[in-house]
């Protein structure tokens, strides 16, 4: 029996190991930590004959090396045990590239950038969703991607290595109900997933992020390439200056956007004019009929009409998926109107980018929530916006003294450090009334790890104290 090793206790991990499972291999997953919680997934899989091992230094063991490892998209690729068992020749993947491998008759659309891949993926599904195509979104949304793989191959042995034709022999049936399968893809999932062709790849944006795991810019920007570059169509955010600047010299063959028509942008197919999305010169859909705020949601509209088109989507379910759009959560949420404040959820803008964009987007005067762990990364623009926008900002999390005395160096006063997230959502009712605010914004511009689980755990707790407010 083949061996297999997944390295990873989280979503994508398990997804991989009950995929291997289901296919006949003998699958050990590894997970460094350990927690109740981690003990009763470790029993639950055990019931299904996956073997987990908590608290693992991650080695290799030369008695029973894997014929395969399959890496979550958390574990950096350049640990030392990935390291070795590439140098020792053993097949290491990433998840989304296992799910690839039993896949890759069904045509891909893979969406990736530095900021705005959920919102142009839940816009993408929501439009096929329409169309009455069965397009499953998955990778950093919806499903992992082995998730649709359990449901989708046949019941045989996955080989590995130069064997493609027995690989081969185990894609699903192209008669299976499934249309496309549209991807949110991280660089992370890139990195170890250099197999992966889609059929439709979209970047959105490019600014510097991660660069504590990819260490450069220039790293960083080959890994989100390599995608678009093996992808058979390109959809390129024509707005963004890091890829305009680069334009059609490197990509000559992209299609490009911009919401500021169609003279600012190389080659230009989709674009704004007149109120209304245009594709080859033809009206899709009007811009007014999109409720999400901003012109980077515009652009992510663009991206998703463009993908849409070159699919064969009809306008009529393009048009009908935009006006029934209510928008993605933790991204620019609305969670109550209270006392005539407005509280807004974006817990995703998790760099100072995404967080420049979101105050950027809602009305002024705004009392900003904002801290958390920080990330590296230029927060000129952030704190440029915060100056124009932010009545007041209340910080949170391990980055609050950092980020006071960071306002503090550009003569901005007006913060409070309060810690926590309750203690921020009530000071935020009492100072949204003395400066006259309109908004109270959750838009933290770090990572959620010192206080949370993830940014989701973040945001529905943000969620549920504004709530609170109403009872």
């Amino acid at each position: 029996m083949l061996n297999a090793q997944v390295i990873g206790l989280g979503r994508s991990g398990i997804a991989a190991a009950r995929l291997l499972k289901q296919e006949g291999w003998q699958v050990t997953i590894s997970e460094r930590n350990s927690s109740p919680s981690l003990e009763n997934q470790q029993q639950t899989l055990a019931t299904e004959g996956i073997a987990v091992k908590l608290g693992d230094p991650q080695t290799l063991d030369d008695s029973n090396l894997p014929q395969l490892i399959v890496v979550s998209p958390g574990v950096p690729w350049d640990i030392p045990v990935l390291i070795e068992a590439r140098n020792r020749g053993i097949d290491t993947i990433g998840e989304l590239e296992l799910a690839w491998r039993y896949l890759k008759s069904y045509p891909w659309i893979g969406i990736t950038g530095t900021n705005g891949k959920t919102t142009t993926t839940s816009l993408i599904a929501a439009i096929f969703q329409t169309a009455e195509c069965h397009a499953p979104a998955c990778g950093n949304i919806g499903y992992a991607a082995c998730e649709i793989a359990i449901k989708n191959s046949p019941p045989s042995s996955l080989e590995i290595g130069d064997r493609q034709e027995e690989k081969d022999k185990l894609l699903p049936n192209p008669q299976s109900p499934i249309d496309w399968i549209i991807a949110e893809i991280s660089s992370y999932q890139i990195e170890s997933s250099q197999e992966l062709i889609p059929r439709i790849g979209i970047w959105t944006t490019f600014t510097p992020d991660h660069l504590n795991r990819h260490k450069t810019l220039e790293n960083y920007y080959d890994i989100k390439a390599s995608l678009l570059v093996r992808s058979q169509i390109q959809i390129l955010n024509g707005d963004d200056p890091y890829l305009s600047q680069l334009g059609a010299k490197h990509w000559p063959n992209a299609y490009w956007t911009s919401v500021n028509g169609r003279d600012v942008i190389p080659q230009p197919w989709i674009y704004i004019e007149d109120g209304w999305v245009v594709a080859e010169g033809e009206q899709i859909v009007e811009v007014a009929s999109l409720k999400m705020v901003g012109n980077h949601n515009q652009q992510n509209l663009l991206m998703a009409v463009a993908a849409a088109r070159l699919a064969g989507i009809e306008k009529n379910a393009i048009a009908n998926a935009i006006a029934n759009f209510s928008g993605v959560s933790h991204r620019l949420e609305h969670i109550i109107t209270y006392q005539g404040i407005d509280f807004i959820n974006d817990s995703k803008a998790t760099n100072y980018d995404a967080a420049q964009v979101g105050l950027a987007a809602v009305a002024a005067p705004t009392i900003l929530i904002a801290g958390g762990e920080a990330k590296a990364g230029d927060d000129s623009q952030w704190i440029e916006t915060i100056q124009a926008k932010a009545a007041a900002v209340l910080l949170i999390g391990d980055a609050a003294p950092a980020f006071a005395q960071r306002l503090k160096q550009v003569g901005y006063t007006r913060y409070e450090i309060v810690e926590t997230m309750a203690n921020a959502v009530a000071t935020s009712v009492k100072i949204a009334q003395e400066y006259n605010a309109s908004v109270v914004l959750l838009s933290p511009a770090c990572a959620s790890f010192d206080q949370y689980q993830s940014f989701e755990h973040r945001g529905d707790d943000f969620r549920q104290l504004c709530l609170e407010l109403l009872s």
